[in-house]
């Protein structure tokens, strides 16, 4: 492993699995397990094994964005990867692409767009919410995420700069379409996530006197399958409704 390269460390205990996010350093990991001498990973390639000072095993992993996602500091309800895995598929989004996100919250879709994408620029009204979203985008080693604090539909109009993807998940989006085509780029995509029935009809109807074309509304429903000694069934643990997905293209 590489100096300053992030690793997942997994460890079991009592039959449950624990998971510390670290970076290769010359630094000691602190935990109930033991201590940890960072600087050994250097030495290491994922799958092998760290002993900490106690003789608990810790296997090496590089860490994905799901498991970003799952330590990640929250500053409210997140955008679920159901959702993001929408946006990613519909509008295409690639290495070559520059995003423009806003409704930063705790960065969580901004992070996985900044895993893909060339640069994303993302925009926050609330500084302590941004405070969270740049030391989740930090923790995740992404550079190429630019965040910004600001009112986008103030900031929307300027901007001197194009993007091919746009993001939207604020209480204004309606606000923001009319300004969208100034800086998305000609066959670019707009997404849009919104939670209620009236916020997406408001984005629609803002769309279409826009006329955008190729506009859908979608939902992703998500049932996890439940596996026990009593039989096999559809989870009911999991809350089925989280937001509506509307993509569009100028």
């Amino acid at each position: 492993m590489l100096t300053g390269e992030l690793v997942l460390l997994k460890t079991s205990h009592k039959g449950k699995l624990r998971e510390f996010i670290v970076k290769v350093c010359d630094d000691r990991m602190h935990t109930d397990f033991g201590v940890v001498d960072l600087s050994e990973l250097v030495e290491k390639m994922p799958g092998d094994i760290v002993v900490s000072h106690k003789g608990q095993e810790f296997t090496i992993q590089r860490p994905k964005m799901p498991d970003f996602f799952r330590h990640a500091k929250r500053t409210g309800a997140p955008m679920m990867p159901k959702d993001i895995g929408m946006i990613i598929a519909y509008t295409g989004i690639n290495k070559n692409d520059t995003v423009l996100d806003a409704g930063t919250g705790s960065g969580i879709l901004a992070m996985y767009l900044g895993s893909i994408a060339k640069r994303v620029v993302t925009y926050e009204i609330r500084e302590e919410f941004l405070e969270v979203a740049r030391k989740n985008v930090e923790s995740a080693g992404l550079n190429n995420v630019e965040l910004r604090c600001g009112d986008i539909v103030e900031e929307v109009g300027k901007l001197d700069e194009k993007f091919d993807v746009i993001t939207l998940d604020s209480q204004n989006t309606k606000d923001v379409i009319a300004h969208v085509k100034d800086v998305l780029y000609p066959g670019g995509f707009l997404a849009t996530y919104s939670p209620f029935f009236e916020q997406t009809k408001e984005i629609r109807d803002a769309m279409e006197a826009e006329q955008f074309y190729d506009v859908m509304t979608i939902e992703c429903t998500e049932r996890e399958i439940s596996f026990s000694s009593r039989g096999t069934r559809p989870s009911t643990s999991k809350v089925g409704h989280t937001g509506f997905i509307t993509i569009a293209r100028a």
